[in-house]
């Protein structure tokens, strides 16, 4: 008979560690494609949320302006955007704010920091749930940090009460 050489069955060094590399390598890639709308909070699911951060029925698509024509791409009418607040829209993944009266801006929901959408505006900030993140209502511009760089300006139009995106 012959006999097969004896295998050591006790986990070597480099096993070792390449079995621990593996475990933390999948755990960073888990915790960071935390990216787009699939890391939203919940409760910011589809439609828009207004400064309160309580989730607001989707935006009418066609709300009917001042002047008696529809707007077909409106976002909302401007009596929806409260004044030195906003009103968030994470299905078109855009921000209105008002932060003086009758003065509205828009700004991409989407943090420049890891793409996690905006998810409430309050005392004069739009605000990241991920990691802290603050913008101003006024420009978009960094408040704290970790963000790189401010929410980038979005055209938007008025057509009598309606704010359409565009």
């Amino acid at each position: 008979m012959t006999q097969e050489p004896q295998r050591d069955t006790r986990a070597t060094r480099r096993g070792v560690l390449a079995g621990v590399g593996l475990v933390g390598l999948a755990g960073a890639v888990s915790a960071c494609s935390s990216g787009g709308s699939s890391s939203s909070p919940a409760g910011a699911g589809a439609g828009a949320t207004s400064a309160s951060t309580a989730p607001a029925s989707a935006p009418s698509s066609a709300p009917a302006s001042a002047n008696g024509g529809g707007a077909a791409n409106a976002l909302a009418t401007t009596s929806e955007i409260p004044v030195g607040s906003g009103k968030i829209f994470t299905e078109q993944k855009v921000v209105v704010t008002q932060p003086t009266s009758g003065d509205f801006k828009a700004f991409s929901a989407v943090c420049t920091h890891m793409g996690c959408i905006v998810s409430q505006i309050s005392n004069g900030t739009i605000d990241c749930p991920c990691h802290g993140s603050r913008y101003s209502i006024k420009n978009g511009a960094v408040v704290a940090g970790p963000a790189p760089s401010p929410l980038p300006a979005e055209a938007i139009k008025l057509s009598g009460s309606s704010i359409i995106l565009g």
